[in-house]
């Protein structure tokens, strides 16, 4: 006799919230041998600091004293001499002192990866119905989190600059023509070689998004949420001050960053950069979640800033991206730079094929011309698959903003894990594919 149990009343934020399609990617990746993988943003393998991360962690642990503090329960809000150091270091990346940013060490946030700020961030502005501005496109995971809120996503144009300053005062005028002002909450901005664009928004644009944002912030402040987790992923010249350099009381700007880019994601470490008046609201949250991130790769991460070894990943890996950012450039070039053609931009309004070229960070956005379906049930994404090639369809990147259809002849190449070799055979393949779905 079988004994049947109705099912769990799940929350209405558990039903919102949906797996990633990135989940389904990363599956035939691993199940296949042959198929090259152009979709994952992992970092490259055998880039991991091991051995740097072997002496730092020995040094530490040999040390009685300093073992005893690591291995014990940390606060919620972090080590606060890894705090110090990391304020330090954000204003170190744009050329000023902790007291240009009329910071210290108690407004930055020590967090278990920069998705947990993210999100926490979120949680404590942004009630259902509320609205966040992002950019068109967008990172899919932070997006994902916004749908699990119940938020409502508004999206403003990019090009090859990054957010079109003109673009996004339109849409606040928009949005506040329609008595929605009051509804949002949050504009949110990955500003350095963007997942999944790679594109960076330039300098001369950073003080006029942060002067759009106090504008439109009329009976409450409007969060500015700047998402630099690529930031020290620059390649090629130096990477533009920070949207936060311009916020100079510390007033609107959340500058969010990660360890996990430049140095280890399996240490899953982020941290933050805040508002005054946001601290303790996201402290209370966060305690709610860990009362604290891991204390022992806390210490062992301020360890590796003042040794230097982090500086020296850092060094390596932009060296070493560098190399392969110019690989899939090159095979593009090679295998697509006469498919029909056009102007190069974000959207892909222009028409025609083109790409990005990044500046840094793990990622080239292809457009291809209007008629191709980059989407999983679409024909192009079956012949790459034949062709023994992956990669993560566009659509996946366009928030649903209830005002806009979404573009689906876009996709997103990463050259994070892939070697050189099948940078230049995944292109190959991928071209083939696209030529035969013509």
């Amino acid at each position: 006799m079988t004994h049947s149990l109705p099912s769990f009343a799940l929350s209405e934020r558990a039903a919102r919230t949906v797996e990633q399609p990135i989940g389904y990617l990363m599956a035939q990746a691993v199940s296949n041998p042959n198929l090259i993988s152009l979709a994952a943003g992992l970092v490259d393998y055998p880039t991991l600091p091991t051995q740097a991360v072997e002496q730092v962690l020995h040094e530490l642990l040999s040390d009685e004293v300093k073992a005893r503090l690591a291995l014990q329960y940390g606060t919620t809000e972090g080590f606060a001499a890894l705090r110090v150091r990391l304020l330090e270091h954000m204003a170190h990346l744009d050329g000023l002192t902790p007291a240009d940013f009329s910071a210290t060490a108690d407004d930055v946030i020590v967090t278990t990866g920069s998705q947990q700020i993210l999100f926490v961030l979120t949680d404590i502005l942004v009630n259902p119905g509320d609205i966040v501005i992002a950019e068109w496109p967008s990172y899919f995971v932070y997006t994902g989190a916004l749908a699990t809120m119940g938020a409502q996503v508004r999206c403003v144009d990019m090009d090859e600059e990054g957010i079109i300053p003109e673009a996004l005062e339109a849409l606040f005028q928009q949005i506040e023509s329609e008595g929605q002002l009051p509804r949002v909450k949050i504009v949110y901005t990955c500003d350095y070689h963007q997942n999944p664009t790679g594109i960076t928004l330039s300098a001369d644009r950073r003080p006029r998004i942060a002067e759009i944002v106090r504008k439109y912030s009329k009976k409450h402040r409007i969060l500015l949420l700047e998402d630099a987790a690529y930031r020290e992923l620059t390649y090629e010249g130096d990477a533009p001050p920070s949207i936060k350099r311009h916020d100079p009381r510390n007033e609107f700007v959340a500058l969010t960053q990660t360890f996990s880019k430049p140095f280890a994601p399996g240490l899953k470490t982020g941290y933050a950069l805040l508002p005054r008046d946001l601290v303790e609201p996201v402290l209370l949250q966060k305690g709610s979640h860990d009362f604290g991130s891991v204390n022992l790769v806390q210490h062992l991460l301020a360890a590796a800033m003042r040794s230097g070894a982090y500086a020296a990943q850092v060094s390596r890996l932009c060296g070493h991206y560098a190399h392969k950012r110019d690989a899939m450039l090159k095979a593009l070039e090679e295998h697509l730079g006469d498919f029909e053609p056009g102007a190069s931009g974000a959207s892909g309004a222009s028409g025609g094929t083109h790409w990005t070229h990044p500046r840094g960070g793990l990622y080239v956005w292809l457009t291809l011309p209007e008629r191709f379906d980059t989407g999983m049930a679409g024909p192009l994404f079956k012949a790459a698959m034949a062709e023994g090639v992956i990669y993560v369809p566009g659509a996946f990147c366009y928030p649903g903003d209830a005002t806009r259809a979404t573009p689906t002849h876009a996709m997103r190449l990463s050259f994070g894990t892939a070697t050189i070799e099948q940078i230049h055979e995944g292109v190959r393949r991928l071209a083939a594919a696209i030529r035969r779905a013509t």
